[in-house]
């Protein structure tokens, strides 16, 4: 099976029979921002995350203190939910967190819901999860943590995607 470049579609294939490393979370047992928290921090190159919103204060701090040892933060927002969280604050006080907003594939009313973040090229975390207090404390949420270039190049290939078309002032481009 061969792995397909990222485009348009970017669908990438890891093989069946493939040993891939992967941690899975469940919010009813265990607050989830910690493990996010230990894997910003481990991070040494890049930290690339698109979330609908982003409202847990540790979560912001983990951003913060990443983009102060050197590691490139950026950050895609929903635009309808930027406001109403911490990233605002972070992007203010964070000048080196390159941020965008975006909107659903359908523009204005339509949501940026993704929630994901890739570490260094090489770790997706993924999953329902909201970066919020209320998702750790409140609702049942999960998150899948995994530990793989072939996966994480996948989610960056959607990344950049919607980078390219969402801008600072979070007027989409495309």
């Amino acid at each position: 099976m061969s792995f397909v470049e990222a485009s348009e579609c970017h669908p990438q294939f890891v093989p069946r029979g493939s040993e891939m490393d992967a941690e899975f979370l469940f919010s009813r047992s265990n607050p989830i921002a910690g493990r996010i928290d230990e894997m910003l921090g481990e991070a040494t190159k890049s930290i690339d995350c698109a979330l609908y919103r982003l409202g847990h204060p540790e979560l912001k701090k983990a951003l913060a203190e990443a983009a102060r040892r050197g590691v490139r933060v950026r950050l895609i927002l929903d635009r309808s939910k930027f406001k109403e969280g911490l990233a605002a604050e972070l992007i203010e006080e964070q000048r080196a967190v390159a941020w965008r907003l975006s909107f659903g594939r359908l523009g204005p009313k339509t949501k940026m819901h993704h929630k994901f973040a890739v570490v260094d090229g090489k770790t997706a975390i993924t999953g329902s999860y909201n970066w919020t207090v209320e998702s750790d404390r409140e609702n049942y949420e999960n998150l899948v943590i995994v530990h793989d270039p072939i996966v994480a190049k996948s989610y960056a290939g959607e990344f950049e995607l919607l980078w390219a078309q969402s801008s600072a002032d979070g007027t989409d481009e495309a």
